[in-house]
């Protein structure tokens, strides 16, 4: 049995996460009050209650996901869950597993990613970019739509999520004739995403420039276990390697598809997603339903990872 730690990222978030491990467990009180103290205001009342609209906000989504996921695998490590193999994350995800890894100070996470959401959302004007998923178009459609649809506009694919689900992202205009066309070209689905900038497109650009210095200005270490990377689905052990990935994956596309079958090419059989809700499930077994998966955000979800790892 080979394990894999998997932490989700933005758009898993709902008002009330980690409200149950914190009431059960004393190491998850701990550890949402120290992400209180490293940001200076109460991050963990935005978590267990909301209100919705101020934790949907990017600069306070993204601590909140990380804040959450950490104080999960502080309390599965409590409770005897093995040592992983690898670890991965989505997106934002990928901070939440260099702490796993013990690359990075969970304080110094929460205040990279702080920034970061604030770079991010202040690196394109409100109305001007949007996001879309498209749903089960055929993967060689893919570079022409988003070609035709351009017009000397940004949309570029932004999240490999899937073999059926792919996100793009770019300036609003061109996102919405990208959602025509590949409609046209055998799309089952487009969905316009609720989202307030558009993540990892070239639009970014001014956010991983704001992001680099905080970036280079925090300790990476070396990483205790492998993490397969967003910005090119590569196992990575070096502190400055897993620096560069997160600067580079401000702006380009997270490889979600090629990093779960990279893991399995590593010989990976079961997963754990951590933290908030079980999005990355749901398209592991999408790419691979081989791998056996469970999720673990509450302390009711033990059982479920207990039955996971007895299984071969």
């Amino acid at each position: 049995m080979k394990i894999a730690f998997l932490f989700p990222g933005q758009g898993s978030q709902f008002a009330g996460m980690g409200a149950e491990l914190a009431k059960e467990f004393a190491i998850a009180r701990e550890t949402f009050a120290e992400a209180d103290e490293a940001l200076g205001f109460p991050l963990s009342t935005l978590c267990f209650e909301g209100p919705e609209e101020d934790l949907k906000r990017t600069e306070n989504t993204q601590p909140a996901l990380v804040a959450t996921s950490v104080a999960a695998l502080r309390v599965l490590r409590s409770l005897g869950a093995p040592t992983p193999a690898y670890v991965a994350g989505h997106s934002l995800g990928e901070y939440s597993a260099l702490v796993a890894a013990w690359s990075l100070d969970f304080a110094a996470a929460l205040r990279l990613v702080r920034k970061r959401g604030q770079d991010m959302q202040q690196a394109v004007p409100a109305g001007v970019g949007a996001m879309a998923a498209i749903l089960k178009l055929p993967i060689e459609a893919l570079d022409a739509v988003l070609a035709e649809a351009a017009q000397g506009e940004v949309v570029t694919a932004a999240n490999l999520n899937s073999p059926d689900q792919i996100v793009i992202a770019g300036h609003k205009g061109a996102v919405e004739r990208a959602m025509e066309l590949a409609k046209a070209a055998g799309a089952k689905r487009c969905v316009a995403l609720p989202v307030s900038a558009p993540f990892h497109c070239p639009l970014m650009k001014p956010a991983q420039d704001a992001l680099r210095p905080d970036l280079d200005a925090t300790e990476f270490r070396n990483l205790t276990v492998p993490l397969v990377n967003n910005w090119r689905a590569a196992v990575v052990t070096d502190g400055a390697e897993a620096r560069r990935g997160l600067l580079e994956q401000i702006p380009n596309p997270v490889r979600w598809t090629d990093s779960v079958r990279v893991l399995t090419a590593e010989g990976v059989t079961h997963g754990i997603e951590i933290g908030a809700g079980k999005v990355l499930c749901g398209l592991v077994k999408n790419i691979d339903p081989s791998l056996k998966m469970a999720n673990f955000g509450a302390g009711s979800d033990w059982a479920a990872v207990e039955a996971l790892l007895a299984t071969s």
